[in-house]
């Protein structure tokens, strides 16, 4: 996104107008669960949300923050959901997924499984496996990042690849906080909770993090025409396609007045001698 205002400011004397720009351009979206969280629902949003499309989705969750209290749990029916995965050729409707667009989309995602793999710090807890030799397939893969900040948990990834972060339950706040300022995206993202107060919580915290912010349910899925759509930060411009704002962006308003009686005198009545 910088890029882009960059590339438009160098060149804004070929316009005859200042240009606005209008632009989505990717995000690191989050699963932020509370204690309170169902875990069910959870589960299933975190693998929906992280390996529908192979994770080649802009909204696809790809960070996940997870308290340490229900970690055990969560990990458990999220791997056993997983492991029932069928991963082939998308003609056969009984594979959840498909392959990778391409050769250099497989290789890059592949560069971040073995960066996990070889970097300290991270724990693959299942997947990690890829097979590009007859289309590019890449098993979906969960990674368990000490530190929040890491690069997994920072960058895009565009690929079947769910970074993890388990929090210490008590510092729910203070994770907030962390993962607002965590990714430089603010397209979408998710919080699970039935604590009215913690969802409250998060919604604020969170103002700038989404700008598509879901309540327990997955950050995939909006439907242009039905949910006004977008994102802000390195994310875009936040237009929110499928919403009659998104047409003001690509408008120079124009106002006419016109006058059938105009006046003759520049004197106005209040200067007029008592």
């Amino acid at each position: 996104m910088k890029q882009i205002w960059k590339r438009v400011g160098e060149n804004v004397e070929r316009y005859r107008q200042y240009p606005r720009i209008v632009a989505e351009t990717g995000g690191k979206d989050f699963v932020f669960a509370h204690e309170s969280a169902d875990i069910d629902a959870l589960v299933t949003a975190l693998v929906r949300g992280a390996f529908e499309y192979q994770g080649q989705k802009c909204s696809a969750a790809s960070r996940a923050y997870i308290p340490s209290s229900i970690w055990a749990t969560v990990k458990e029916r999220m791997l056993k959901e997983i492991s029932t995965i069928k991963v082939g050729n998308p003609i056969d409707f009984t594979n959840f997924m498909g392959a990778l667009i391409d050769r250099p989309q497989f290789d890059k995602v592949a560069t971040y499984i073995e960066h996990a793999r070889n970097g300290a710090g991270y724990e693959i807890i299942c997947g990690g496996s890829y097979d590009g030799s007859k289309g590019y397939f890449i098993q979906p893969t969960v990674i368990v990042s000490e530190d929040p900040k890491s690069k997994l948990m920072v960058e895009e990834i565009f690929g079947p690849v769910l970074t993890v972060f388990v929090y210490d339950t008590s510092r729910y706040e203070e994770t907030l906080k962390l993962c607002d300022e965590t990714s430089p995206y603010g397209l979408t993202g998710s919080i699970f909770a039935s604590d009215r107060d913690a969802i409250l919580k998060a919604e604020t915290k969170l103002r700038f993090a989404a700008g598509n912010f879901y309540i327990n349910d997955k950050p995939t899925g909006s439907m242009v025409g039905q949910q006004p759509f977008g994102g802000s930060r390195g994310s875009g411009t936040n237009d929110k396609a499928g919403f009659i704002s998104n047409l003001m962006r690509w408008t120079s308003i124009r106002a006419i007045k016109e006058n059938f009686d105009p006046p003759r005198n520049y004197r106005y009545p209040f200067m007029a001698q008592p």
